[in-house]
C-alpha cells in the first residue's frame, strides 16, 4: 500500500467530517475554542494546553464542534493534522506535535506543508487550493478569499462556504465584493500538498515509502519549529 493514496484519502475523510459536524465560522478576532483542550491567543489562534495530547485535542474539535469556531485557513489546517494523525496513530502523532499551534497558515516543521505553482487542474484530490477574491468588500475582509480542500473533479470544501464545485464558491464569494467591483473571485494556480515522503517514515510498517516531488517554484518560511505558507 502507497502512504501518499492513505493520507489523500484520510484528508477527504476528515474534511467531510468537518462539513458534517457542528464547527462555527469566525473571524480570528472572533475564534473560540474548546478551553479544556486549547489555550485561546490574543491573535485567535489555539495553543495546545501541556497536560493534553495533540490526539485528543484534535478530535475533540470534531466531537465537540459547537465549542469551535474558526476561519477557513485555520481550518485546512485542522482537516490536515487530522489526516495525519488517523494515517500515523496516536503513539506516532503525539510525539511528532507535543506543542501543536493553530492559527491560519502556521503549521509545524512535520506537517512539511509545500506549494506548487502550476496549473489548478494538475492538482490531486486531498490537495489545498485557494479561490481568491481580489475587490472584496474593506467591511468583510474574512471573505477576501476561501481556502478549500479538494474533494474531486471541480468539487471543494471550504469551511464558511461548504461543499461546491467552482463556480458556486465563485458565486458566494461574489457576494461579498465591494461595490463597484467588476472583478470576480477566481480559482489561483496553484495547491498546497503535505511533505508524503517524511511523514511516510513515522507511518505502519504496511506502508511503504513514496518519493517527495521537490518543487523548485516552492515558497514557505519557518521560524522555530512552526512554518508558514507565503501568500
Amino acid at each position: 500500500m502507497n502512504f501518499e493514496p492513505v493520507l489523500r484519502s484520510n484528508i477527504l475523510v476528515a474534511a467531510r467530517n468537518m462539513h458534517d459536524s457542528d464547527v462555527g465560522f469566525a473571524s480570528f478576532r472572533n475564534s473560540y475554542c474548546n478551553k479544556n483542550y486549547w489555550n485561546l491567543t490574543s491573535e485567535g489562534g489555539f495553543e495546545l494546553k501541556r497536560d493534553v495530547t495533540a490526539a485528543d485535542a484534535i478530535r475533540d474539535i470534531f466531537s465537540n464542534g459547537k465549542k469551535y469556531g474558526f476561519e477557513c485557513a485555520t481550518a485546512v489546517m485542522i482537516i490536515e493534522y487530522k489526516a495525519v494523525l488517523e494515517t500515523l496513530g496516536d503513539d506516532k502523532f503525539n510525539p511528532l506535535f507535543p506543542k501543536l499551534y493553530l492559527h491560519s497558515w502556521q503549521f509545524d516543521n512535520n506537517l512539511g506543508l509545500t506549494r506548487e505553482d502550476a496549473p489548478s487542474s494538475y492538482s490531486k484530490p486531498g490537495d489545498v487550493l485557494y479561490f481568491k477574491n481580489p475587490e472584496v468588500d474593506p467591511d468583510e475582509r474574512i471573505w477576501q478569499g476561501e481556502n478549500v480542500i479538494k474533494m474531486g473533479d471541480d468539487r471543494y470544501f471550504g469551511h464558511g462556504i461548504g461543499m461546491d464545485d467552482s463556480e458556486g464558491i465563485i458565486a458566494a464569494l461574489n457576494k461579498h465584493r465591494a461595490q463597484g467591483a467588476t472583478e470576480s473571485a477566481y480559482l489561483e494556480d496553484q495547491f498546497i500538498y503535505p511533505n508524503f515522503y517524511s511523514l511516510s517514515k513515522y507511518a505502519p510498517s504496511d506502508i511503504r515509502l513514496v518519493p517527495m516531488k521537490v518543487t523548485p517554484g516552492s515558497v514557505s518560511a519557518s521560524i522555530g519549529v512552526r512554518r508558514y505558507i507565503m501568500r
